[in-house]
């Protein structure tokens, strides 16, 4: 008995030590993370909202990991593009998406995604929300909501408004708009905001509900004219602190504001996930972000990957009824 103890005992002594050597093994790998260059996917061309935020943050980042953010623009397909790119990563942390409300839109309006929605992502991080902003150029006749309406009502389909892709924020705060006021206004979408705002700049679109992020400098120079914002109440930012919601323009129960958030391919260890978090929680929370995008409306949240993937879930039910309701499409 004794001796079938001491057998025992020894046997559990050398499992004991060889499961604290595999931790010994791993802590190094783990605490070298990341050992080479990181990538954030910005699923729309150069200029936008989007792009802006992911360079902003990339570059806090890579001071924080000691390594380079490397910012990979993939616009097309309302983000799909660059969201199954992500997806046929690696799982290892070195690859990440800023993803938009477009993600979570998609699989209600596109009857065929290349990749598992439910399956394919793990979420780091909410980096902030933000207003849409109707906004027009300085010559437009447009002086508010109810110019663009009548507009709208006097010539249906002759007025256009233009998106950084189908499925966007901009694109559905725009199908809301004319599914809330009875209007036709025709949708132009292109592969980013910058494009986007290039033509609404030129005269070939009439107005754009774009994100703060993208117009705030067109706005504060007097390029464009912001006529109302698309978020339940106005934005505390001081440049739009005196632009009025869409609602209380004359259009009750208009909500759709936009978001910016991080993920990684499903799979990507957790420890890795929660460095990331880490870093990012602390770009997204330094002085140098904020300054850089509160000012243009963007409220920073810089939760927990939890939070984010309970907003994700949230977010994704609640558009799915918009876009049953207004039927919208990617046109």
């Amino acid at each position: 008995m004794q001796k079938s103890f001491a057998s025992l005992s020894s046997k559990l002594a050398a499992f004991a030590l060889a499961a604290a050597g595999s931790i010994l093994v791993a802590s190094p790998a783990l605490a070298a993370f990341p050992d080479k260059p990181l990538k954030i996917i910005v699923p729309f061309a150069p200029g936008g909202g989007t792009d802006m935020v992911s360079r902003t943050i990339g570059i806090l980042m890579s001071q924080d990991l000691g390594q380079p953010v490397i910012i990979d623009n993939k616009p097309g397909a309302g983000t799909i593009i660059g969201t199954d790119a992500l997806a046929k990563s690696a799982p290892d942390g070195y690859t990440l998406v800023m993803a938009t409300l477009a993600h979570v839109v998609n699989p209600s309006i596109q009857p065929k995604l290349p990749y598992d929605y439910a399956k394919a992502f793990a979420p780091v991080m909410l980096v902030g929300r933000s207003p849409n902003v109707l906004v027009v150029r300085p010559d437009s006749p447009f002086k508010s909501v109810k110019d663009v309406i009548a507009a709208a009502k006097a010539k249906p389909g002759r007025l256009s408004f233009a998106s950084q892709g189908s499925g966007t924020s901009a694109h559905l705060a725009g199908e809301l708009f004319k599914n809330l006021t009875g209007t036709f206004i025709t949708h132009i979408p292109y592969r980013g905001a910058g494009p986007a705002l290039t033509d609404l700049l030129g005269g070939q679109v009439d107005m754009m509900f774009a994100t703060a992020s993208a117009v705030g400098p067109f706005i504060q120079s007097g390029k464009l004219r912001a006529l109302a914002v698309t978020t339940a109440q106005r934005s505390p930012s001081a440049l739009l602190a005196n632009v009025p919601t869409i609602a209380e323009s004359g259009v009750p129960g208009y909500v759709a504001d936009s978001w910016y958030g991080l993920l990684v391919p499903a799979g990507t260890p957790a420890p890795v996930i929660a460095r990331l978090n880490a870093s990012a929680k602390k770009a997204a929370q330094s002085d140098v972000f904020r300054s850089k995008v509160e000012s243009e409306g963007l409220i920073v949240s810089a939760g927990t990957p939890e939070e984010f993937g309970k907003y994700l879930k949230g977010e994704e039910v609640r558009w799915n009824k918009v876009v049953k309701a207004a039927h919208i499409t990617t046109d």
